[in-house]
């Protein structure tokens, strides 16, 4: 009996360490695409919507079925992504949807880590050459970074991104850049705290009708 005890405790504990193993070796937000593709499979996501994709700005988007009632819009924000995980699951939550326009939002949660704001931009090229493999005539529109209060120490990299990335995209086709940043300043170019939350980070709806009355006459109708 002690030998088949210690069988199944040693079986057990091979079970646990394949488990964690196999968790370590998941990209991030692995879990997140698989709950949407779960999603997708039980309600039909429209065909060919306008696409919003990249972190949390995107999906916390305050009153979004709403705000774009006039439009066939699809969601598939992550909170937490980086520029980098966006264009990971291009296959999962972008080319599958044959999408007519795409907005993206990506590259805050990057200037954490990134050694300055030509990093954040060159993720952004990979990004956006990926992006046009599946999707080579889209219409584009990547909504800046925005200055977030507090993020405030990493404001030079966010501006030398923004900088770098609309300088590229002036050259490109069939993508717009929009300046959220310069609008969400006070005329001295102080960050305004009253249009965010509590956490300083993530907008309230008085940022969000900023982004709103930018972002709608982009968008395509059908």
């Amino acid at each position: 009996m002690k030998v088949i005890y210690k069988l199944q405790l040693v079986a057990s504990l091979l079970f646990v360490l394949h488990s964690s193993s196999s968790a370590q070796h998941k990209p991030p937000f692995y879990d997140d695409v698989q709950a949407i593709k779960g999603y997708d499979r039980v309600y039909s996501p429209p065909q060919h919507p306008i696409l919003f994709i990249g972190s949390s700005s995107i999906r916390l988007w305050v009153d979004f079925a709403k705000t774009f009632n006039k439009y066939v819009v699809l969601n598939r924000g992550i909170g937490g992504a980086v520029t980098n995980d966006t264009d990971r699951y291009l296959d999962d939550l972008v080319f599958p949807y044959e999408p007519k326009q795409v907005v993206i939002y990506v590259g805050e949660n990057d200037v954490i880590k990134a050694n300055g704001g030509a990093e954040i931009f060159e993720d952004f090229k990979k990004l956006y050459t990926h992006l046009r493999t599946g999707l080579p005539n889209t219409p584009v529109i990547y909504i800046a970074i925005k200055g977030s209060p507090s993020r405030a120490e990493h404001l030079p990299k966010v501006v030398e991104a923004n900088a770098l990335i609309k300088t590229y995209i002036e050259t490109a086709s069939n993508i717009i850049f929009l300046d959220v940043y310069r609008p969400m300043l006070t005329k001295k170019g102080e960050m305004r705290p009253e249009l965010f939350k509590e956490d300083m980070l993530h907008m309230n709806a008085d940022g969000y009708k900023i982004w709103n009355k930018l972002l709608i006459p982009h968008l395509l109708k059908d």
